[in-house]
């Protein structure tokens, strides 16, 4: 991400919160060190890792609110893109969405194993 768009980076210490619930989504996140934790409404928690990105589901599919909390679980190096990057990265990178759609893939087979997938 960092090395096709112009992204924010943020240095984020141990419990500080990315974004909360209710909070503007307008951005989407990448880890570049470290580990993200996103707990969704329901308690369900994924845990996001060097070179995964989160919160564009709350960017592309939702009203413009997170409907998460995102936290750092170990000190944190992200990358902040504005949707506005993030479309138009989407659109010079299509096999971006690709990635994107493998990544929710294996996160729902994740959960499908776990238990904590409701349907």
């Amino acid at each position: 991400m960092a090395a096709h768009a112009d992204c924010e980076v943020v240095t984020l210490p141990t419990g500080a919160k990315v974004y909360g619930v209710g909070a503007p989504a307008d951005s989407i996140y990448g880890v570049r060190r470290g580990i993200v934790e996103v707990q969704g409404p329901s308690g369900e928690r994924l845990s996001y890792r060097p070179g995964e990105m989160f919160s564009y589901q709350d960017i592309v599919w939702g009203d413009g609110i997170h409907r998460s909390d995102a936290l750092a679980r170990t000190p944190v190096e992200i990358l902040r893109l504005d949707r506005l990057g993030f479309l138009n990265l989407l659109h010079n990178h299509p096999t971006l969405a690709v990635q994107l759609i493998g990544q929710q893939h294996q996160r729902l087979r994740e959960q499908r194993t776990s238990g904590t997938c409701c349907y």
